[in-house]
């Protein structure tokens, strides 16, 4: 078995709610966070499959097409591939917030069905988020969990394994274990 690195995509790999972009809902608006190229690198040269697994609501709710996140996806995989760093694969939920769905975060939904896709030990992996939706997800599916960055208010309810400012901070302590 192998062991997996599973990342929120907005406000963990990308800015979200930011001055710049609010939400990504087209190439334009993704920016990716510092530290974040050099992390995921980190990650694969240690040898961890790496996933991103996003709740996409604006789908559902009609503010982007599948395409339009196919093609942010792809902008993303081309700004980490210029720092040599890659993402193995990527879960998404389209479906409207409190929709009911199984694949949506808090459900761990993406995070099982990658980790049955590439044989991924649960029990040795992490899921890092930067809200409460992400590490309820990350627990339930039996990983570690990551809260990264710095959104206080949506993050007091989180109850993380352990707490990260960025991306790069968390590959750093990773690396040296």
């Amino acid at each position: 078995m192998h062991q997996g690195i599973f990342l929120d995509r907005d406000g963990v790999i990308n800015e979200v709610l930011s001055d710049r972009v609010k939400f990504v809902n087209k190439p334009s608006d993704f920016y990716l966070l510092d530290g974040v190229g050099e992390a995921v690198k980190m990650f694969n040269e240690m040898g961890y499959y790496v996933f991103a697994v996003t709740n996409q609501g604006g789908i559902g709710l009609g503010y982007m097409k599948e395409y339009a996140l196919d093609a942010i996806h792809t902008q993303m995989k081309a700004e980490l591939a210029a720092f040599g760093a890659k993402i193995d694969d990527i879960a998404y939920c389209p479906h409207k917030p409190h929709a009911g769905c199984a694949c949506r975060k808090p459900q761990p939904k993406m995070i099982l069905d990658l980790a049955e896709k590439y044989d991924i030990a649960l029990e040795e992996s992490f899921m890092a988020g930067d809200r409460e939706p992400d590490i309820t997800a990350g627990k339930e599916a039996g990983t570690t969990t990551v809260l990264i960055g710095q959104r206080k208010r949506e993050q007091q309810k989180a109850d993380a394994n352990m707490t990260f400012p960025d991306l790069l901070a968390f590959a750093r302590w990773l690396q040296k274990q």
